[in-house]
């Protein structure tokens, strides 16, 4: 099984002879077909009917499931696979998620991610050294064990952590010892979401296979900014990332990305999130964006694709969000996505 998995793995991006400052542009690396990913969002109750055949009518060829772990403000404790969690979120749906793409030929990434309710896992921080070995031990509990579920079902790429800066930062010898622990018993590749503004401060990516961002960089405040604006707005980020990438000699993979269709969704989206409701409606500015962004990744080579965040399977979301919310189901985007997308897959420039 080893030996099937590192054959099918030798295809993906490998960095090549990156010893130029990226502000010359000459960081070599192999181009090969980008990752057309979308983030399932995980559903309450079991799937009513196979979700998969939209996923192809947009031209993914991969999808992200991601089961919870939740943890309290303040506390040290991960809780996951509790009866109370929805079933997508769960061992026995991350399971059936993955045997319904894998029957459909869609490649999966099992992204386990904490999330603590009126908190961010980003600023989570303990001032004695118990609390931290109590986080160690059930964090541990919870990546190991989808771990194994990634390795028993065949996913192709693991995620070992999502936007724990803090954590990433302070406790850096038990992140590698976790990311040795995985390594024994699942034998794909392995990526962790840092977030947008923190990727360079990471000090494990030596680790891991792939550098992982979740790319929500703020690049205008207008309401519907235009495709130029927003190609202008990326060459910050853009730099900053390609002189990253030839620091540390890894392929960039985007583990989220995506725009709200409302007003203004290519500035800082997670302020939007708190009151999406109230915010008007505008798929053109969530499409711009979006097109904005394969324009520009498109012409690094370093860029492995993504994540699109996020996809609801059968539409089944949160009462009220999907029409705002970062989804290109039904909307404007999902032209877009299925173009660049079906680009990606046939390896075009």
């Amino acid at each position: 099984m080893r030996i099937l998995f590192l054959l099918f793995f030798a295809s993906f991006l490998t960095p090549r002879n990156c010893s130029m400052p990226a502000s010359d542009s000459n960081c070599e690396v192999a181009q090969e077909k980008r990752i057309s990913g979308l983030n399932f969002t995980a559903p309450s109750n079991p799937f009513p009917k196979d979700p998969m055949p939209a996923v192809q009518e947009i031209n993914a060829e991969w999808i992200a499931v991601i089961p919870y772990g939740y943890s309290k403000k303040g506390e040290s404790n991960v809780s996951f696979n509790t009866g109370w969690q929805w079933w997508g979120e769960k061992v026995v749906g991350i399971k059936e998620t993955i045997r319904l793409a894998k029957a459909s030929n869609i490649k999966v990434m099992v992204k386990p991610q904490v999330y603590i309710p009126g908190g961010w896992v980003g600023q989570m921080d303990f001032s004695n050294e118990e609390d931290w070995l109590q986080w160690e031990k059930t964090y541990s509990d919870f990546i190991l064990t989808f771990a194994k579920v990634a390795a028993e079902q065949n996913a192709e790429l693991f995620c070992v952590g999502t936007e724990y800066e803090i954590a990433a930062q302070k406790r850096a010898p038990f992140w590698r010892a976790l990311i040795k622990e995985v390594r024994k018993l699942y034998p794909g590749k392995l990526v962790y979401a840092a977030n947008w503004d923190g990727f360079e401060k990471v000090p494990f990516w030596k680790d891991l296979d792939y550098v992982g961002i979740d790319a929500y960089f703020p690049l205008s405040k207008e309401k519907t900014p235009t495709i130029k604006t927003l190609k202008e707005a990326w060459k910050g980020p853009v730099e900053k990332i390609e002189k990253f990438y030839c620091t540390i000699e890894k392929p960039i993979l985007f583990t989220e990305f995506g725009y709200l269709s409302v007003d203004g969704c290519a500035f800082n989206t997670w302020e939007l999130e708190k009151g999406i409701r109230s915010h008007p409606i505008n798929e053109q500015a969530q499409a711009n964006a979006l097109e904005a962004l394969f324009q520009v990744f498109d012409d690094q080579a370093w860029w492995g694709g993504g994540f699109l965040w996020k996809w609801f399977p059968n539409h089944d979301g949160h009462e009220g969000y999907p029409t705002r919310d970062y989804t290109p189901q039904g909307k404007l985007a999902a032209k877009t996505v299925k173009s660049w997308y079906g680009k990606f897959n046939a390896g075009i420039k």
